[in-house]
């Protein structure tokens, strides 16, 4: 079977070189799959497409190293060419991650075929009119929020005026009322958020900094799959 049958959102890292305050991104990913976590982005926003497959080898290790590889994804945020390019290296890398303003799922779907996995994320209440309003076959899951203000992606939730606009669960239960597709929730959250988030019906958490940024990595991890499954 496919990952794109049986990908896990539950706990869902998000990582790249300017998250790790210097330490190896291979590193923090083993600590968090050790920890439980069920998914892993490579998402490099300043980084050469060379670097960013040498980040997509390395993580790929370190999912096969916790023989994973079967049920861990691993994608790359926006970067459809690096995906091509990774998979042409035997790498595996099971699919990529864009947003509304990147390539859009369909091309992503055309070139990296039927078993792969395509996220695509937004603005909650941009992802409720696109639900309604859009064609959904080309994509596996949703990424929304943000729940917070978050420093790894300012512009986050920011609209026309620069406010950042935050989700409330509220918009997120609505989401997963009428989304077709699984939704991971987003942006600045923590653990203390999980219980609630969870109550909303949605399937996952993503975070950065909670678990990249954290002086001990595996611990912040541990308490954040705890607190979901809790």
């Amino acid at each position: 079977m496919s990952m794109r049958h049986q990908f896990d959102l539950s706990s869902y890292l998000v990582i790249g070189p300017e998250n790790t305050n210097g330490r190896p991104v291979a590193h923090i990913i083993a600590e968090a799959l050790r920890a439980g976590f069920t998914f892993v982005q490579i998402r490099a926003k300043h980084a050469e497409a060379a670097e960013i497959i040498r980040l997509a080898r390395a993580a790929a290790d370190a999912i096969a190293g916790q023989k994973k590889s079967d049920e861990v994804a691993l994608v790359i945020n926006d970067r459809l060419d690096v995906v091509l390019a990774a998979r042409e290296l035997r790498i595996k890398v099971d699919g990529v991650h864009v947003g509304q303003e990147d390539i859009p799922p369909a091309v992503c779907r055309k070139y990296l075929g039927v078993n792969a996995v395509i996220g695509l994320s937004a603005r909650t209440s941009d992802l409720i009119n696109y639900v309604e309003s859009c064609d959904t076959s080309c994509i596996d899951y949703f990424g929304a929020g943000p729940l917070h203000a978050t420093a790894t992606k300012p512009d986050a939730g920011m609209d026309q005026n620069g406010k950042i606009v935050t989700r409330s669960l509220d918009e997120l239960r609505a989401l997963h009322r009428v989304s077709p597709l699984p939704v991971v929730v987003g942006g600045g959250v923590k653990a203390d958020d999980l219980p609630a988030l969870r109550a909303t019906g949605v399937d996952g958490f993503f975070v950065v900094s909670a678990v990249a940024g954290a002086e001990h990595p595996y611990t912040a991890a541990k308490e954040l799959v705890r607190c979901w499954h809790s």
